[in-house]
C-alpha cells in the first residue's frame, strides 16, 4: 500500500461534501478523516474532537502565530477554520490516507502544498438552487448567516476549475459511485480489495 495520500473534498456549503465523505470512510478502512480546528458554535449533533476541534477565536490566532496549520481561513469575522498540521502527522502515523472536508480555499492551499499526494474533487450541486434549498432544511441559520452564505456559495461556485476532479452530486448513489471510483483510481484499489 503506498502510504501518504490525501483525498480532498470541497463544496460550497451544502453541496455534499460531508455526506460523500461519510460514505467514503465507512467504504474503505485505510482512510481517516482530518479533523479541522474552527471558532464556530458547536451544534447539537457535534462532538469536540470528532467533529471538530472548536477554539476560541483568541486560541485560533495563537495557533496561527504558532504556525500550527497547513492552511487556515477566516470565513466571517472572528470565525476561522484550519486544518492543524498535528492532524496530518496523527493519521499517516497511523499508515492511514487523510480525507479532507474542507473549503475552496483550503482545498487550493492543501493541494498547492502536497501536489501529486494530493487528489481534489469538487462536489458540484446541480444548481445553486438545490444548495439554497438544502440549507434551508438544515434550519441552522439566522436569516442574516443564511443571506451571507448564499453570498458566499456564488463565489464557490467559481472555483470548480481549480480541483482534479469535478463530481455531480445530483442523485447521491450516482455520486458515491463515482467518488469510489476516483478514490480506487487515486490509491490504486482495486474495487473487490476494499482496503
Amino acid at each position: 500500500m503506498n502510504v501518504g495520500k490525501m483525498i480532498v473534498l470541497t463544496a460550497p456549503s451544502g453541496g455534499g461534501k460531508t455526506t460523500i465523505k461519510k460514505h467514503l470512510l465507512g467504504e474503505y478502512k485505510k482512510l481517516a478523516f482530518s479533523i479541522s480546528a474552527t471558532t464556530r458554535a458547536i451544534r447539537p449533533s457535534e462532538s469536540e474532537g470528532v467533529d471538530y476541534y472548536f477554539k476560541t477565536a483568541e486560541a485560533f490566532r495563537q495557533l496561527i502565530d504558532d504556525d500550527a496549520f497547513i492552511e487556515w481561513e477566516e470565513v466571517y469575522t472572528d470565525q476561522y477554520y484550519g486544518t492543524l498540521k498535528s492532524e496530518v502527522d496523527r493519521i499517516w502515523g497511523l499508515g492511514k490516507h487523510i480525507v479532507f472536508d474542507v473549503d475552496v480555499h483550503g482545498a487550493t492551499r492543501i493541494k498547492q502544498l502536497y501536489g501529486d499526494r494530493c487528489l481534489s474533487i469538487f462536489i458540484r450541486p446541480p444548481s445553486i438552487q438545490v444548495i439554497v434549498d438544502r440549507l434551508k432544511a438544515r434550519n441552522t441559520e439566522t436569516e442574516k448567516s443564511f443571506a451571507k452564505r448564499v453570498k458566499r456559495i456564488e463565489k464557490e461556485m467559481s472555483f470548480e476549475n481549480k480541483f482534479d476532479k469535478i463530481l455531480i452530486n445530483d442523485l447521491l448513489p450516482v455520486a458515491f459511485k463515482e467518488a469510489e471510483h476516483l478514490v480506487e483510481s487515486f490509491l490504486d484499489l482495486h474495487s473487490n480489495e476494499q482496503e
